[in-house]
């Protein structure tokens, strides 16, 4: 035993120390310096950090890489919001830059988004965004991002340089960066503060477009806007006149809005109110409206659809004739007055995953005779079902008689095999500006395809879940009301403000209406329209 122990110990003494556990302060100069500077910029100490910089230049051993400059540049601009530190943090930023710079060093994004963080701290945005410029035109970053540009845009905003500000959201665009809150409100104020109303209109729109609700701090200069003198001196665009022509413009951008220019004459009450259940607006008892996707924006999304699903369909053999998407297509076109498209595999398989569980058809009735009732006009949705389900339920003599008769009526279709239920209710409902029940998340790599932020708004405008409890069908049905910015064919406005309450009914909306939409005749509590 004593000479197994004495070869276990001096095995133990002779074998090297595993690779993957250094000893400590084995690290390379390069690397401890990193590791330092990392340590000063989670602790926000910019003094130690420069003296390690500082320490580091006067040294031959050191070599200072790229991330160690990003590093000092990220410390430096954060450091700007103490009013102590800052003069510091920017002479000495931009010192830094200009070596790493000289040192033949390419700035990354992050680096240039540091150092036009330092400009518009000291208040040159033109050098800001001729960084950004520079960097994005000889290939230096390859992903240009919001918070690269927004220094420049916040700055020319903040010092009331509106064309410049417009420039740099112009340069944006075409990189095709979507603006956020921050950058739309500064843009809404330095437009509003400047007067020039056309471009307050069109940043409102931005806001309905990108953001929805506001949040206080973006209400504030709303509502300033709209308190001013020049708001009320702003006349109407001349569409207001012709009535006809307004509403189909409202049509065509799926109602609530026109977003051609202003409407109507006069001063401009501002007041704070709520917004009933029913979308009745408590302030000045106008009704809001259940804003759609756009026909442009919704006939693009229908469009995609069809080109994937003929994608798809290429490169799988279908096992019967003609059983291809173009049929479906042919086939909605002489049916297609559907007020709602039923996904009726995700209703008769739901909850369907214990023991003896299969395919529950009165699920799917329960819903089909829920949404029939729910017609205004006594409609029957369609139900999308693959044919091999159709052909078994059809073998089942308990529901042969119902499932005859869906197909009689043209309640049921049923997709062919070798496709995809998803793509054709997805289409159906697209193409027929209709709702879709389903409780799909539809997050599959097939709706990636989709892309683009339109495919979520769509969703919340058409989407309608539900839920059985204890056998109990719940239909959760859409809003009545968009709570977003809205613009009615009266010219009037109406905002709702971000809360934290996810109580609808407690949350404040800026209603803004002339003093003569507001002085009109009322018919039955309604505002009547010229």
């Amino acid at each position: 035993m004593a000479a197994s122990d004495q070869r276990r110990s001096r095995h133990r003494e002779e074998s090297p120390s595993k690779p993957n556990k250094k000893k400590k302060g084995s690290k390379n100069p390069e690397a401890n310096l990193l590791f330092n500077l990392n340590s000063c910029s989670k602790s926000k100490d910019l003094s130690a950090a420069l003296a390690l910089y500082d320490a580091a230049i006067t040294s031959s051993e050191v070599r200072l890489s790229q991330q160690h400059f990003q590093t000092l540049l990220y410390l430096c601009s954060a450091s700007i919001i103490d009013i102590s530190l800052q003069s510091l943090a920017i002479d000495r930023g931009f010192k830094i830059f200009d070596c790493m710079v000289s040192s033949g060093i390419s700035p990354n994004e992050a680096s240039v988004t540091s150092v036009a963080r330092l400009a518009a701290a000291k208040g040159d945005g033109d050098y800001a965004f001729k960084l950004v410029k520079d960097i994005f035109s000889v290939g230096g970053v390859s992903i240009p991002r919001l918070r690269t540009y927004a220094p420049a845009l916040l700055c020319f905003c903040e010092k009331l340089e509106a064309e410049k500000a417009y420039e740099v959201e112009e340069f944006m665009e075409d990189a095709g960066i979507a603006l956020e809150e921050a950058e739309i409100s500064a843009l809404l104020k330095v437009s509003a503060t400047t007067g020039r109303e056309s471009k307050v209109y069109r940043y409102l729109h931005k806001l309905r477009e990108y953001v929805g609700c506001v949040c206080e701090e973006t209400s504030k200069v709303i509502e300033e806007w709209f308190c001013e003198e020049k708001a009320g001196e702003v006349s109407d665009s001349g569409i207001g006149s012709d009535v006809g022509l307004l509403r189909e413009v409202v049509l065509k951008n799926g109602g609530g809005w026109h977003g051609h220019g202003w409407l109507g004459e006069g001063k401009w009450i501002v007041k704070k109110g709520n917004v009933s259940s029913t979308g009745r607006c408590l302030s000045c008892s106008e009704q809001l409206a259940c804003v759609d996707t756009n026909e442009v924006e919704t006939q693009k999304f229908v469009d995609s659809l069809v080109a994937l699903a003929m994608e798809r369909k290429a490169k799988i053999n279908s096992c019967e004739k003609n059983g291809d998407f173009s049929e479906f297509q042919d086939w909605l076109e002489e049916h297609g007055e559907y007020e709602a498209i039923v996904d009726g595999a995700n209703i008769g398989l739901y909850q369907q995953n214990f023991l003896d569980g299969s395919f529950s058809l009165p699920q799917l009735e329960a819903v089909v005779k829920e949404l029939y009732h729910k017609s205004g006009n006594n409609k029957w949705p369609l139900i999308l079902l693959h044919k091999k389900r159709v052909r078994a339920l059809l073998e089942n003599p308990t529901h042969r008689n119902l499932v005859e008769e869906w197909i009689n009526n043209g309640v049921l279709y049923a997709t062919p095999p070798g496709s995809n239920d998803d793509w054709y209710w997805l289409y159906a409902a697209a193409k027929l500006k209709c709702l879709l029940v389903t409780n799909d998340e539809m997050r599959d790599h097939i709706f990636e395809l989709l892309g683009s932020s339109f495919f979520q708004k769509w969703k919340e405008r058409h989407q309608v879940r539900y839920t059985f409890v204890k056998g109990n069908l719940k239909l959760e049905m859409l809003s009545p009301f968009s709570v977003v910015i809205q613009e009615s064919e009266k010219g009037s406005w109406h905002v709702p403000v971000s809360c934290e309450n996810s109580e609808e009914s407690s949350r404040t909306w800026i209603c803004i209406s002339r003093q003569s939409v507001l002085d009109s005749p009322k018919i039955n509590g309604k505002l009547t329209t010229s």
